[in-house]
């Protein structure tokens, strides 16, 4: 009864061996391979640019408009919930939560396109706790330009 079973192991090798390789290994060398920096921006360009880039999986997108659309994001998501229980069902929620999916996979796309990562590493929030603690500390991340020296050497001959 005390003792772990091949299972216990297994279960441990998923949910802490298996994200501990994606979040460990390193992003590729040079400069970022999805665009230029993008520009800092304040709370209604976020709001803006995030329904604008409603479907939009390439390019990449700044912290500030990371964090602003999610602050939006949950303001709405209080509101909404607030509303469904004044009227005692969850459809208001539901759609809201609906309507945003997509441009929330795709925002956190860009945002892992800043730090020049794969937008399919957000996949590892389902990976809890490794995975979501490194998606939390890479949506954190400054933005990744690093340029290597043969770049630079190119740059000034």
């Amino acid at each position: 009864m005390g003792s772990f079973s091949i299972w216990h192991w297994l279960i441990l090798l998923v949910f802490i061996g298996l994200p501990l390789v994606f979040v460990l290994r390193a992003p590729p060398a040079g400069s970022n391979r999805f665009g230029d920096i993008p520009p800092p921006m304040n709370f209604t360009e976020a709001i803006s640019s995030f329904f604008q880039n409603y479907v939009n999986f390439s390019g990449r997108a700044s912290r500030s408009e990371f964090w602003y659309s999610y602050l939006f994001l949950i303001i709405v998501a209080v509101i909404a919930s607030l509303i469904d229980l004044v009227v005692d069902n969850e459809i208001i929620s539901s759609l809201w939560n609906l309507a945003v999916l997509l441009p929330t996979l795709a925002m956190t796309t860009r945002r892992l396109h800043d730090i020049n990562r794969s937008g399919w590493l957000q996949l590892l929030a389902g990976l809890f706790p490794i995975g979501t603690i490194a998606l939390i500390v890479w949506y954190c991340k400054k933005s990744d330009d690093t340029v290597t020296m043969s770049e630079i050497e190119r740059v000034f001959k």
